[in-house]
């Protein structure tokens, strides 16, 4: 069982990452970036693999559990869908949680949603999405021009969702939880979201996939992704972020920034550099 946690307090809501696995990934999907000067950068040969976490988030404050992010349950291969196992390994039994956070819906996110059945992971949760990600990928009919990813995600999302149709609440920024300020980070998909966690005085920004991989997208905020649904969108995001959390000296967390996943981004010549917690 490959089980990991780690916890950060942000005034009065305990923060633990909890790994669902890790992806093996390559750099031959980046846009505006070489694969040459991707493998460069990162240390990574540009075929793979390339070892991305995938990283949820367990939120603890006032009796209440949060999860941000689902995981990916089997859909992903046998590297991943070890969250529910994780949770309990940490005293945490999935029933016990009240709310998941879905930053986006992508598999990797919104997959694990479901067990191999069909089944709510989360019986007793309410999901909390972007009502712009929920229409792009559950509620809409495939168009000609979706390709096969496209039409891949929405399948998956539409059984992902299913159980939790009578418990789903979209959002479109504001605060769905107290402490909890969604942020739109639109471009990786249309709804694509972050939350900070602010409480006593402190603060912690969630923030997805601003970031898949560390050691090109600090460097290198314009390099997009084939996976992004606007990449230009996903390029101003991304640097509107890190400006932000920069200037403001906001730490973060990510589902793919290496374990523990929190940390900083301080500025670095004309990019930004990652500063790892601990």
């Amino acid at each position: 069982m490959l089980t990991y946690a780690n916890t950060r307090r942000v005034g009065d809501i305990e923060v633990t990452t909890v790994s669902d696995g890790v992806l093996n990934a390559t750099l031959n999907n980046f846009l505006g970036v070489t694969p040459a000067e991707a493998e460069r950068m990162s240390g990574f040969p540009a075929a793979g693999p390339v070892p991305l976490a995938v990283n949820a988030f367990l939120l603890r404050f006032d009796g209440k559990h949060a999860l941000i992010d689902a995981g990916t349950s089997s859909t992903m291969g046998p590297t991943l869908g070890k969250l529910p196992e994780n949770l309990r390994a940490i005293g945490v039994a999935p029933e016990t949680i009240d709310f998941v956070l879905l930053t986006h819906i992508h598999p990797d996110h919104s997959n694990g949603l479901v067990d191999d059945s069909g089944e709510a992971n989360f019986p007793n949760a309410e999901v909390i999405v972007s009502a712009h990600d929920l229409r792009f990928w559950v509620e809409r009919n495939p168009a000609a021009g979706d390709n096969e990813f496209r039409q891949r995600n929405m399948k998956a999302a539409r059984r992902a969702f299913a159980p939790y149709r009578n418990r789903t609440r979209p959002i479109d920024g504001g605060e769905p939880l107290s402490g909890i300020t969604a942020h739109p980070q639109p471009g990786h998909t249309l709804g694509h979201t972050g939350y900070l966690i602010a409480s006593g005085g402190d603060a912690l920004l969630l923030w997805g996939d601003i970031v898949h991989v560390t050691g090109v997208q600090f460097a290198r905020p314009d390099a997009a992704l084939t996976f992004d649904l606007d990449p230009d969108g996903a390029r101003a995001s991304r640097a509107r972020v890190f400006d932000w959390v920069a200037t403001d000296r906001i730490r973060v967390a990510g589902a793919h920034l290496d374990l523990p996943g929190f940390g900083r981004v301080v500025r670095s010549g004309t990019g930004y550099r990652y500063q790892p917690e601990d």
